[in-house]
Protein backbone atom coordinates (compact mmCIF):
# COMPACT_ATOMS: atom_id res chain seq x y z
CA UNK A 1 0.00 0.00 0.00
CA UNK A 2 2.65 2.56 -0.93
CA UNK A 3 2.73 5.73 -2.71
CA UNK A 4 -0.67 7.02 -1.77
CA UNK A 5 0.17 10.15 -0.56
CA UNK A 6 -3.12 11.89 0.59
CA UNK A 7 -5.18 8.28 1.11
CA UNK A 8 -7.41 7.40 4.51
CA UNK A 9 -7.18 4.30 5.75
CA UNK A 10 -10.36 2.91 7.43
CA UNK A 11 -9.47 -0.24 9.70
CA UNK A 12 -11.69 -1.94 11.63
CA UNK A 13 -10.17 -4.35 14.41
CA UNK A 14 -12.28 -7.28 15.44
CA UNK A 15 -12.19 -9.95 17.33
CA UNK A 16 -11.84 -12.59 14.44
CA UNK A 17 -10.93 -10.51 11.47
CA UNK A 18 -9.38 -7.15 10.75
CA UNK A 19 -11.21 -4.93 7.72
CA UNK A 20 -9.10 -2.45 6.33
CA UNK A 21 -10.68 0.45 3.40
CA UNK A 22 -8.25 2.49 1.62
CA UNK A 23 -9.65 5.80 -0.58
CA UNK A 24 -7.67 8.31 -2.24
CA UNK A 25 -7.54 12.54 -1.89
CA UNK A 26 -10.96 12.27 -4.24
CA UNK A 27 -12.57 9.72 -1.91
CA UNK A 28 -12.80 7.21 -4.13
CA UNK A 29 -11.85 3.22 -3.19
CA UNK A 30 -8.57 2.04 -3.81
CA UNK A 31 -8.69 -1.07 -1.83
CA UNK A 32 -10.01 -3.21 0.69
CA UNK A 33 -9.25 -6.07 2.04
CA UNK A 34 -9.98 -8.81 5.09
CA UNK A 35 -7.41 -10.29 7.29
CA UNK A 36 -7.51 -12.79 9.78
CA UNK A 37 -7.11 -11.38 13.18
CA UNK A 38 -5.11 -14.01 14.70
CA UNK A 39 -3.87 -13.91 18.47
CA UNK A 40 -2.81 -10.58 18.78
CA UNK A 41 -5.22 -8.03 16.90
CA UNK A 42 -3.54 -4.48 17.81
CA UNK A 43 -0.37 -6.17 16.76
CA UNK A 44 -1.55 -7.87 13.24
CA UNK A 45 -3.30 -3.82 12.68
CA UNK A 46 -0.41 -2.19 12.90
CA UNK A 47 1.41 -4.53 10.50
CA UNK A 48 -1.58 -4.57 7.89
CA UNK A 49 -1.24 -0.71 8.15
CA UNK A 50 2.33 -0.48 7.39
CA UNK A 51 3.96 2.63 6.67
CA UNK A 52 2.37 5.58 8.36
CA UNK A 53 3.07 8.01 6.74
CA UNK A 54 1.59 7.45 3.10
CA UNK A 55 -1.90 8.02 4.47
CA UNK A 56 -3.24 11.64 5.74
CA UNK A 57 -5.36 9.92 8.39
CA UNK A 58 -5.97 6.91 9.51
CA UNK A 59 -9.62 5.68 11.40
CA UNK A 60 -9.64 3.29 13.85
CA UNK A 61 -12.83 1.29 14.74
CA UNK A 62 -14.26 -1.89 16.04
CA UNK A 63 -13.47 -3.22 19.53
CA UNK A 64 -9.98 -2.47 18.67
CA UNK A 65 -10.13 0.91 18.25
CA UNK A 66 -8.83 2.41 21.46
CA UNK A 67 -5.47 0.63 21.33
CA UNK A 68 -5.34 1.48 18.11
CA UNK A 69 -5.83 4.96 18.15
CA UNK A 70 -3.37 5.49 21.03
CA UNK A 71 -0.27 3.83 19.09
CA UNK A 72 -0.87 4.43 15.11
CA UNK A 73 -4.47 5.73 14.53
CA UNK A 74 -5.03 9.50 14.14
CA UNK A 75 -8.78 9.28 15.34
CA UNK A 76 -11.73 6.24 15.94
CA UNK A 77 -15.09 5.98 15.57
CA UNK A 78 -17.83 3.61 17.17
CA UNK A 79 -18.93 0.48 15.36
CA UNK A 80 -22.39 1.88 16.00
CA UNK A 81 -21.31 4.87 13.48
CA UNK A 82 -18.88 3.61 11.21
CA UNK A 83 -21.37 0.85 10.11
CA UNK A 84 -23.99 3.81 9.69
CA UNK A 85 -21.54 5.77 7.53
CA UNK A 86 -20.66 2.38 5.39
CA UNK A 87 -24.01 1.52 5.06
CA UNK A 88 -25.59 4.62 4.27
CA UNK A 89 -22.70 4.78 1.65
CA UNK A 90 -23.14 1.49 -0.31
CA UNK A 91 -27.70 1.85 -0.12
CA UNK A 92 -28.27 5.15 0.30
CA UNK A 93 -31.61 4.48 1.25
CA UNK A 94 -30.85 2.36 3.87
CA UNK A 95 -33.00 2.78 7.33
CA UNK A 96 -31.96 -0.40 9.23
CA UNK A 97 -28.55 -2.03 9.40
CA UNK A 98 -28.51 -5.54 11.12
CA UNK A 99 -24.30 -6.27 11.62
CA UNK A 100 -23.49 -10.01 12.68
CA UNK A 101 -19.95 -10.06 13.68
CA UNK A 102 -17.61 -13.14 15.07
CA UNK A 103 -18.68 -12.05 18.40
CA UNK A 104 -21.69 -9.14 18.57
CA UNK A 105 -24.28 -8.48 16.78
CA UNK A 106 -26.06 -5.41 16.58
CA UNK A 107 -29.24 -3.33 14.58
CA UNK A 108 -29.13 0.44 14.01
CA UNK A 109 -32.10 2.86 13.16
CA UNK A 110 -30.63 5.71 10.88
CA UNK A 111 -33.28 8.35 9.52
CA UNK A 112 -33.88 9.70 6.31
CA UNK A 113 -30.46 11.24 6.38
CA UNK A 114 -28.47 8.59 7.42
CA UNK A 115 -28.26 9.78 11.01
CA UNK A 116 -28.46 7.28 13.75
CA UNK A 117 -31.64 6.92 15.85
CA UNK A 118 -30.90 4.34 18.01
CA UNK A 119 -29.58 0.90 18.40
CA UNK A 120 -28.95 -2.33 20.55
CA UNK A 121 -26.05 -4.12 20.33
CA UNK A 122 -25.32 -7.61 21.82
CA UNK A 123 -21.89 -8.16 23.37
CA UNK A 124 -22.19 -10.02 26.30
CA UNK A 125 -21.90 -13.45 24.86
CA UNK A 126 -21.45 -15.31 21.92
CA UNK A 127 -25.41 -16.29 21.35
CA UNK A 128 -26.29 -15.32 17.69
CA UNK A 129 -23.04 -14.19 16.22
CA UNK A 130 -20.24 -16.12 14.10
CA UNK A 131 -18.83 -17.77 16.87
CA UNK A 132 -21.65 -19.34 17.54
CA UNK A 133 -22.51 -20.83 14.09
CA UNK A 134 -18.65 -21.94 13.91
CA UNK A 135 -19.20 -23.89 17.17
CA UNK A 136 -21.96 -25.64 15.80
CA UNK A 137 -20.77 -25.79 12.37
CA UNK A 138 -17.86 -28.02 14.07
CA UNK A 139 -20.48 -30.00 16.03
CA UNK A 140 -22.09 -31.07 12.89
CA UNK A 141 -18.99 -31.73 11.10
CA UNK A 142 -19.89 -29.30 8.54
CA UNK A 143 -18.21 -26.26 6.60
CA UNK A 144 -20.49 -23.56 7.43
CA UNK A 145 -21.51 -23.29 3.77
CA UNK A 146 -22.58 -26.60 3.65
CA UNK A 147 -24.70 -25.99 6.71
CA UNK A 148 -26.54 -23.55 5.61
CA UNK A 149 -27.37 -25.85 2.46
CA UNK A 150 -28.06 -28.69 4.49
CA UNK A 151 -30.83 -26.41 5.99
CA UNK A 152 -32.18 -25.02 3.27
CA UNK A 153 -32.64 -28.74 1.92
CA UNK A 154 -34.75 -30.13 5.46
CA UNK A 155 -38.33 -29.15 6.06
CA UNK A 156 -38.94 -30.94 9.86
CA UNK A 157 -38.70 -28.72 12.39
CA UNK A 158 -36.82 -29.21 15.29
CA UNK A 159 -36.07 -26.68 18.09
CA UNK A 160 -33.04 -25.84 19.84
CA UNK A 161 -34.12 -24.88 23.73
CA UNK A 162 -30.92 -22.72 24.16
CA UNK A 163 -28.88 -19.65 22.32
CA UNK A 164 -25.91 -20.11 25.05
CA UNK A 165 -23.03 -21.40 23.11
CA UNK A 166 -22.42 -24.00 25.41
CA UNK A 167 -25.77 -25.65 26.43
CA UNK A 168 -26.66 -25.11 22.60
CA UNK A 169 -23.89 -27.17 21.82
CA UNK A 170 -24.73 -29.51 23.90
CA UNK A 171 -27.91 -29.99 22.30
CA UNK A 172 -26.67 -30.39 18.85
CA UNK A 173 -25.01 -33.44 20.00
CA UNK A 174 -27.80 -34.59 21.76
CA UNK A 175 -30.01 -34.10 18.75
CA UNK A 176 -27.48 -36.16 16.74
CA UNK A 177 -27.18 -38.99 18.89
CA UNK A 178 -30.91 -39.70 19.01
CA UNK A 179 -30.64 -40.07 15.04
CA UNK A 180 -31.78 -36.77 13.71
CA UNK A 181 -30.54 -36.09 10.81
CA UNK A 182 -27.44 -33.48 10.20
CA UNK A 183 -29.92 -31.07 7.87
CA UNK A 184 -32.70 -31.22 10.37
CA UNK A 185 -30.14 -29.92 13.26
CA UNK A 186 -28.65 -27.55 10.82
CA UNK A 187 -31.55 -26.10 10.17
CA UNK A 188 -32.68 -25.82 13.87
CA UNK A 189 -29.56 -24.25 14.66
CA UNK A 190 -29.77 -21.66 11.56
CA UNK A 191 -34.05 -20.91 12.70
CA UNK A 192 -32.38 -20.00 15.87
CA UNK A 193 -30.04 -17.66 15.03
CA UNK A 194 -32.04 -15.77 12.42
CA UNK A 195 -34.64 -15.60 15.27
CA UNK A 196 -32.57 -14.04 17.93
CA UNK A 197 -32.06 -11.30 15.13
CA UNK A 198 -35.22 -11.31 14.03
CA UNK A 199 -36.01 -10.26 17.79
CA UNK A 200 -33.58 -7.77 18.00
CA UNK A 201 -35.08 -6.39 14.26
CA UNK A 202 -38.23 -5.90 15.88
CA UNK A 203 -37.52 -4.48 19.22
CA UNK A 204 -35.73 -1.81 17.81
CA UNK A 205 -38.54 -1.54 14.90
CA UNK A 206 -37.99 -2.90 11.58
CA UNK A 207 -37.93 0.09 8.88
CA UNK A 208 -36.99 -1.43 5.28
CA UNK A 209 -34.79 -1.39 3.61
CA UNK A 210 -32.55 -3.28 5.91
CA UNK A 211 -28.62 -3.60 5.35
CA UNK A 212 -27.51 -6.86 6.48
CA UNK A 213 -23.55 -6.46 7.51
CA UNK A 214 -20.56 -8.51 9.26
CA UNK A 215 -19.24 -11.67 8.21
CA UNK A 216 -22.15 -13.96 8.92
CA UNK A 217 -23.61 -11.80 6.31
CA UNK A 218 -20.84 -13.40 4.28
CA UNK A 219 -22.00 -16.61 4.52
CA UNK A 220 -22.62 -18.45 0.86
CA UNK A 221 -26.46 -18.87 1.36
CA UNK A 222 -27.50 -17.31 4.37
CA UNK A 223 -28.64 -13.81 3.66
CA UNK A 224 -31.39 -15.45 0.91
CA UNK A 225 -31.98 -18.22 4.30
CA UNK A 226 -32.72 -15.69 6.94
CA UNK A 227 -34.89 -13.20 4.25
CA UNK A 228 -37.11 -15.92 3.81
CA UNK A 229 -37.01 -16.68 7.75
CA UNK A 230 -37.44 -12.81 8.67
CA UNK A 231 -39.86 -12.15 5.56
CA UNK A 232 -37.49 -9.57 3.95
CA UNK A 233 -37.68 -9.98 0.62
CA UNK A 234 -36.06 -7.10 0.03
CA UNK A 235 -32.84 -7.38 2.43
CA UNK A 236 -29.97 -6.03 1.34
CA UNK A 237 -26.40 -7.73 1.04
CA UNK A 238 -23.00 -5.39 0.40
CA UNK A 239 -20.77 -7.18 -1.78
CA UNK A 240 -18.26 -7.78 1.20
CA UNK A 241 -20.52 -7.33 3.99
CA UNK A 242 -16.79 -7.45 6.37
CA UNK A 243 -15.85 -4.25 5.22
CA UNK A 244 -18.88 -1.95 5.93
CA UNK A 245 -17.24 -0.87 9.43
CA UNK A 246 -13.73 0.15 7.59
CA UNK A 247 -15.49 2.09 5.17
CA UNK A 248 -17.24 3.90 6.93
CA UNK A 249 -14.26 4.86 9.15
CA UNK A 250 -12.27 5.60 5.58
CA UNK A 251 -15.51 8.05 5.17
CA UNK A 252 -15.31 9.38 8.44
CA UNK A 253 -11.97 10.79 7.92
CA UNK A 254 -12.07 11.90 4.37
CA UNK A 255 -14.91 13.68 5.26
CA UNK A 256 -17.04 12.35 2.58
CA UNK A 257 -20.54 13.48 2.34
CA UNK A 258 -23.52 10.76 2.82
CA UNK A 259 -27.03 11.55 1.61
CA UNK A 260 -25.93 15.39 1.74
CA UNK A 261 -24.75 15.25 5.33
CA UNK A 262 -21.13 15.73 6.68
CA UNK A 263 -19.86 12.44 7.91
CA UNK A 264 -18.05 14.23 10.98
Amino acid sequence: MSGLNMAVLGIDIGSRTIGVVVLNESGEMISGRVFDSGPRPLERAREIAGDLSQYRHIVATGYGRHGARADFATDLITEIKAHALGASYLFPSCRTVLDIGGQDSKVIRLNEHGRVVDFIMNDRCAAGTGKFLEVMAQSLGLPLEEMVAAAAQSEEKVLLNSMCTVFAESEVVSLLAEGQPVGVVARAVLNSICDRAQNMLSRMGIVPPVVFTGGVAAIPGLPAYFARRAGLPDLLVPTSPQLVGALGAALYGAGIEVKGKATG
